[in-house]
């Protein structure tokens, strides 16, 4: 029964191992995130923390931090999550991190309305 307990702890691990050994693992962007063709953009904060990405400033609509992808992509780094709200629809994340700047675009989803468009964008906290 031991061994059949620490075999899934391994592959639990293995599994997770990948966000969390990623290169965006642990960083904060201060930035901002605006409607695409919008001049006038709304603070946020984007974390790659213990193998999720969160925007901080989707909380007061419920989205919660998910699990994320990242690539390889020459120099930078591509990213991709989709995070979840109980009553606010998805938002699907891709991005990519060249240096110390974060950009991408969200495209927000939820019944009963057509897709929303954002783009963002922020530099690394020291």
């Amino acid at each position: 029964m031991l061994k059949s307990i620490s075999a899934l702890g391994v592959i639990g691990l293995l599994i997770a191992l990948p966000a969390l050994a990623s290169p965006l693992e642990g960083k904060t962007f201060i930035g901002e995130i605006a409607k695409k063709g919008d001049a006038k953009a709304d603070p946020d904060t984007f974390a790659f923390r213990e193998g999720k990405f969160h925007a901080t400033g989707c909380d007061p609509y419920g989205f919660k931090p998910a699990p994320y992808k990242v690539e390889k992509s020459g120099d930078d780094w591509t990213f991709a999550s989709e995070c979840k709200s109980p009553k606010e629809g998805s938002m699907s994340w891709k991005g990519i991190v060249k240096g110390d700047a974060i950009s991408g675009t969200v495209v927000w989803t939820k019944p009963g309305q057509a897709p929303i468009e954002y783009t963002f964008k922020g530099a690394a906290t020291p």
